[in-house]
């Protein structure tokens, strides 16, 4: 693959295959040089010397060709979803300070004082566009993902070119993907999988298909469009990979399963293995998309039910080392620590979190992912837990102080505290431990207010109301002490 950049290699398949189709969404299906000719026509709409553009669209041909766009003109695109909670989409897009925001008419309540370039649904393609000269460089950002943050304000982790370049290579290669794939694309704009997604499947000459609300909308009609379309490749976390698994008629037609974003049980994948490969992937949005494969069809669970991580892709290494960065010794644990290509510029802005990029006297740079492991004898890795209080919710990361942060913001909060537990499937949740401020705190309040901040999957699922929270003797709040609220 020419490591030049994301957008000068799509056109580089553009121009072999300009006639295979590259993106089909509800509306219509586009070949890879229409979706070209999308790209030059919202290209040349954009500020040329943009350095940040919004991208807050639905999903579809346009928001794919938007970003494209945005990648032409040598800028970085920040993507948040519509549904986002308003004053989170406006803290990214201000942090970022953007220059302008592709986005469409229905949204336009959402942004104040930025420039807003409109693309509807359906946008009519010009045949000669306004040229714009490509000045994408594959040391320039690509995009800037925003993640949850211990400081009570998200972060956004600044991926370059190179970084993305060098880890699709690392995927196509792994899982052999070809112009005859056809990849769904499930996950929101703002987490790596769609990254892998959408660029693994356009740098490849394959075809992203891309399902409507509706069909998005239970796993059944989900299984019904991969059908349809002819799905080859699922992508998603391990939840979307569970449901597929205990539906009663799987899809048909798919060759390759994709678990990401949180821990792969075998009771999630039991089926699916028996018609299709399967694969365990880790790594944080830090290292670009995944630092680590594990192909579960030719492997085993470890003895609690969950698979290993794997092996470093080719374009990383993965070392277990201490916390003064040494390695530890065989079948010890320590914390996952992530060099090479994949490993990101860092955050955007002064975050504390800025610390876990380290680079070392002998010239090399990592990146400590606050993830506990150890390598197995046979050389793969397997994960452990978090070492601090970020956790995953439906797939994500979550920094349980970053929610406690924003409860004991809200007025009618003295105290709080948050912890994360695990259910009876090993699946992780939020216990909110609240001290109001005043005795009537009525919780469809407070939740409606952190609605505002948070986004759905960050509000805690359970709230118990103190009179204290319990302190240890150092006077921070004591777990062990408060007492646990069970899931089944």
């Amino acid at each position: 693959m020419d490591k030049t950049s994301l957008y000068e290699s799509f056109l580089q398949r553009a121009k072999e295959t300009p006639y295979a189709i590259a993106v089909r969404d509800e509306r219509r299906s586009l070949s890879y040089d229409e979706l070209r000719l999308l790209a030059d026509t919202i290209a040349a709409r954009l500020p040329h010397r943009a350095r940040f553009v919004g991208i807050v669209m639905d999903h579809g041909a346009e928001m794919i060709a938007a970003m494209l766009a945005v990648l032409k003109l040598g800028a970085a695109y920040v993507p948040a979803e519509p549904g986002f909670p308003v004053e989170r989409i406006r803290f990214m897009l201000t942090e970022a300070d953007v220059d302008a925001v592709v986005t469409q008419r229905a949204y336009d309540d959402l942004f104040q004082s930025v420039t807003r370039v409109f693309v509807e649904p359906g946008m009519s393609l010009c045949e000669e566009p306004v040229q714009t000269p490509c000045v994408a460089e594959a040391s320039r950002l690509a995009y800037v993902l925003y993640t949850s943050g211990t400081t009570g304000v998200p972060k956004g982790v600044c991926v370059e070119h190179r970084n993305v370049l060098s880890y699709i290579d690392a995927f196509m290669h792994e899982m052999g993907l070809t112009s005859q794939d056809v990849m769904l694309q499930y996950s929101v704009c703002s987490f790596d999988i769609f990254v892998e997604e959408v660029f693994a499947t356009l740098l490849s000459g394959a075809t992203l298909a891309i399902p409507s609300v509706h069909d998005r909308s239970n796993t059944e009609r989900l299984i019904d469009y991969i059908t349809r379309q002819k799905v080859t490749i699922v992508d998603g976390f391990p939840h979307l990979l569970a449901d597929i698994n205990r539906a009663a008629t799987l899809p048909e037609g798919v060759r390759l399963y994709v678990s990401g974003g949180d821990v792969l049980r075998a009771s999630y994948c039991d089926r699916l293995v028996g018609v299709a490969q399967v694969y365990n992937t880790y790594g944080p949005s830090e290292t670009t998309c995944c630092a680590s494969f594990y192909c579960v069809s030719d492997g085993a669970p470890l003895e609690d039910g969950s698979y290993p991580i794997g092996r470093a892709v080719r374009c990383d290494r993965i070392e277990i080392l201490d916390d003064d960065l040494r390695p530890v010794g065989d079948g010890e644990v320590g914390e996952i620590c992530i060099f090479g290509d994949g490993v990101s510029r860092g955050y955007l802005g002064d975050h504390p979190e800025q610390s876990n990029f380290v680079s070392l006297p002998d010239g090399r740079r990592l990146y400590r992912s606050g993830d506990l492991g150890y390598l197995l004898p046979d050389g793969n890795v397997a994960f452990l837990h978090r070492k601090d209080s970020q956790v995953m919710i439906e797939g994500r990361r979550v920094e349980c102080l970053e929610v406690e942060n924003v409860l004991i913001a809200d007025a009618a909060i003295h105290q709080a505290t948050v912890r994360a537990y695990r259910d009876e499937r090993g699946l992780s949740y939020m216990v909110a431990y609240v001290v109001p401020s005043e005795a009537g705190l009525r919780l469809s309040e407070l939740r409606a207010r952190l609605g505002r901040r948070l986004a759905d999957f960050m509000i805690p699922e359970f709230f118990v109301r103190m009179d204290e929270i319990p302190l240890t003797e150092n006077g921070k709040p004591d777990g062990v002490a408060l007492p646990v609220v069970l899931k089944g």
